[in-house]
Formats: C-alpha cells, structure tokens, sequence
C-alpha cells in the first residue's frame, strides 16, 4: 500500500531490507559478544559484583534515595514546566505584536542555551545572591535549568500543535461569538493536546534523564551519582552502570506506556458516536432550546 509520503517496497527492496536486517543483528551480536567478553576478562562480570544488588543495603542506602531525588527533581520541573511552556506557546499567537516579541526572544534565548549551562548558572546565582541553604541549591539549580530550557521547549510544541489545527475550527468559534482567549482555551488547546502528546511525553523522558546532570556537574545526590557511590564501596562500576541503566530503561517505560494509555483514552472521548439525528429529534431540541430561553427570558424578567 503507497501512501502520499512513503511507496511500499517491491519485492527487490524487501529482500534486500531482509539481508540488511541480518548483516546488522550478525554485526549488533558480534559487538555485544566482544563486549561481554573483553568485560569478562577484566572480572567485571563475577557473582560477586552483582551480589549487592541482592542484598537491601545497596537499595535503601544508595539507590533508592538517588531514585526519590530523581523523580522528586524531575516532578517539579514537568508541574512547572508544562504550564509555563503553555502559557509561553500560547502567548506567541498573540494578536499583539509586543506580547509575540517578548515571548518569542524569551524562549528562543533559553532554547538556545545547554541545560547544563543553565543549571550553573542557577546554581551560581542561588549561592551569591539567595539565603538557599547549600543542602538545597543542587535540588534548586537542577529544577531551575530544567524549567527554563524544557519550558522554551514546550512552548514551541504547543504553538505547533495549535497551528496544526483546522483554521475552520478558530473560524467556528468566532462565528458564535467567542473571543479568542475563549477559542483558545475551550476549543483549539483541548483538540491540540491529542496531537501534542507524544512530542510532550518524548519531553519529559528528556527531563528524567536530564536529572543525571546536575549529579554530575554539581553535586545533586540523584540516581547516577549515587550509583557512582555506590560503585566506590563495593568496586563494581560496570555492574552498576547495567542496574542504574536499567532503572532509568524502566522509569521512561513506565512514564511512556502511561501516555500511551492517556492518548488512548483521549482519543476515545473524543470520538463521535455515530448516530444520526431524525428530523423530529432535531424539531425537539429546537423546541425545548426556544422553550429553555423563553422560560430565562420570563424568569429575568419577574427578577
């Protein structure tokens, strides 16, 4: 079956997909067999390596609490992220050419910016000039460099996707007499979230794993830093770097398959039963509406 942006393969080009197919997993199955080998050698691979990860202490100690500040980090910044990046989306559509500048030079600038930069930056600025305790100001610079460039992120997915929409639909509802606030809030940005999800969902997998950062540059106790403490007590680096790997393989599955549902269950809700009205429903509804608005009329006018 073709289709306006893909022709389905002929016969010469599936076989030769197939041969392509193989000679890479020959290839993949070669590099991991090397790979598990040259780790073999150096003992990277022992019962012995693996053994804290069966015991609780490496759990309750280290990788549990790196897993909370991760996901404590990472909730903040999509709760504030997501509104903020909508707000600025929204605010790029405006009818007012002041409102499009300011907000259009805003994310751009923090587009443009590595979140790492960011996080220094906050981090800087919350030691020299905010009472934040040093305990805190890693949480605080993570959270702020995450929030700022994912904010400037969304903001282009939202506008995209509220462009993406039928004109028809903004002309509809300035028809019956709504404003485009109204427009934008009742009609366009809920039709929009549909289409927007996947790019959203895709985002906050980014801001997850981004957390790992702020480990590395300045000291915030998440997920991978505290696997690096972990790997200094019990001298099992490569082994950890599987387990830490496959807790942030496992939290981006879960947040993924949740959205999956969610736009599932949007699509759902939102579509059309299919039935067809008759004539005399039609005459029926008109009638109790003229019959609901003389009754309001009759009743505003006893008040």
């Amino acid at each position: 079956m073709s289709s306006v942006l893909y022709d389905a393969p002929g016969p010469r080009a599936k076989r030769r997909n197939v041969l392509l197919t193989a000679v890479f997993s020959v290839l993949l199955a070669l590099l991991l067999w090397w790979a598990w080998q040259k780790m073999d050698e150096k003992g990277q691979l022992t019962s012995a390596l693996w053994k804290p990860f069966i015991e609780s202490e490496a759990w309750t100690t280290y990788l549990l609490p790196g897993l909370a500040n991760t996901l404590k980090a990472a909730s903040l910044a999509m709760v504030i992220a997501l509104p903020l990046g909508a707000a600025f989306g929204t605010a790029r559509l405006s009818d007012h050419r002041w409102v499009r500048g300011v907000t259009g030079t805003v994310v751009e600038f923090f587009r443009a910016i590595p979140v790492l930069l960011l996080m220094l930056f906050a981090n800087e600025f919350y030691a020299r000039s905010t009472d934040v305790s040093s305990e805190d100001r890693p949480l605080y610079a993570v959270v702020t460099g995450l929030v700022l460039y994912n904010a400037a992120v969304l903001a282009e997915v939202v506008r995209a996707g509220i462009l993406s929409l039928p004109r028809g639909q903004t002309e509809a509802a300035y028809a019956i007499g709504l404003r485009k606030g109204q427009t934008m809030t009742s009609i366009l940005l809920p039709q929009a979230v549909t289409a927007m999800l996947p790019a959203i969902v895709s985002q906050l997998v980014v801001i997850v794993k981004d957390t790992a950062l702020g480990g590395v540059m300045i000291g915030f106790t998440e997920l991978l830093n505290s696997r690096g403490t972990l790997a200094a007590n019990y001298a099992n680096v490569i082994p950890s770097f599987f387990v830490v790997a496959a807790m942030f393989i496992a939290l981006n599955f879960i947040l993924t398959s949740f959205a999956s549902w969610l736009e599932r269950r949007l699509r759902r809700s939102k579509r059309s039963t299919g039935a067809v009205l008759g004539v005399d429903k039609v005459d029926e509804l008109n009638a109790a509406e003229v019959g609901g608005g003389f009754g309001a009329g009759a009743g505003g006018g006893g008040i």
